[in-house]
């Protein structure tokens, strides 16, 4: 699979994937700071984006595509940085292309399994039916009654698009993504890894507690770990703390 990606920027090269429901959009303003001495490529995972969709998703196709992706694009030694969904994509990829990223850093994702909690985003996008949409408001009131939060809605109608001028389209495989939610929870193969690797967690989150650090050193004995204030979407919440700690990483 071929996937879409936007660059930026000239140096290392650092490969950002986005977390699920998302795209590459999600990290542009980032993405774009860290290129000011790096070679930054966002990249929209299968199913995401503009990437092209597919009937199959699970962390080892994913870490796959990632894999072609690099050697299409002659990368030697990226630092491969993953948000959630994102962050377990470059954890496999690690594991199963040992030697290929020169480090990773993982955003407030762990190793474990999680439990399903996606239910209301389903729900929400589900709701809304493209063919009778005549603007985007029309989409937020279709999901408003399944998702009452105003910050979940505008991140989910990011990957809403107008398909020509009067037809909108998900960007996202939203039946797809659904089926494979128990790949997409399920924890991560134990198979210990000897690679730099940064855990970022977000203080207001519980995707990494303290207690998870000895599971994620079983794979990743060379994990650090640091904290930011902020919720699931550190990036978006502490962009200028994200970007102070991925720098640091990155050069170290």
């Amino acid at each position: 699979m071929k996937l879409f990606f936007q660059k930026y920027g000239e140096g290392k090269p650092l490969v950002i994937l986005h977390g699920l429901f998302g795209g590459s959009d999600n990290w542009l303003t980032l993405g774009k700071k860290l290129a000011d001495d790096n070679a930054v490529y966002l990249v929209d995972q299968r199913n995401h984006g503009r990437s092209p969709h597919s009937d199959e998703m699970n962390y080892d196709l994913m870490a796959g595509d990632l894999n072609r992706f690099i050697e299409r694009e002659e990368l030697k030694s990226p630092v491969i940085i993953g948000h959630s969904m994102g962050g377990k994509t470059a954890m496999r990829f690690a594991q199963l292309f040992p030697g290929k990223a020169d480090k990773i850093a993982v955003i407030d994702m762990g190793v474990k399994t999680y439990e399903p909690h996606h239910g209301p985003v389903l729900e929400a996008l589900k709701a809304v039916k493209p063919e009778s949409l005549t603007s985007r408001k029309d989409a937020e009131e279709q999901m408003k009654p399944h998702m009452p939060d105003f910050g979940v809605r505008q991140f989910l109608l990011k990957s809403l698009y107008r398909k020509d001028r009067d037809t909108f389209a998900w960007r996202i495989n939203i039946p797809v993504l659904e089926a494979a939610m128990p790949q997409i929870l399920e924890a991560l193969p134990e198979e210990p890894v000897d690679i730099p690797a940064l855990f970022v967690a977000g203080t207001k989150s519980d995707y990494i507690n303290p207690e998870d650090h000895a599971e994620i050193r079983k794979i990743f004995p060379r994990a650090k770990f640091t904290e930011l204030p902020a919720g699931h979407w550190v990036h978006a919440e502490d962009p200028d703390g994200l970007e102070e700690v991925l720098r640091k990483f990155v050069t170290e």
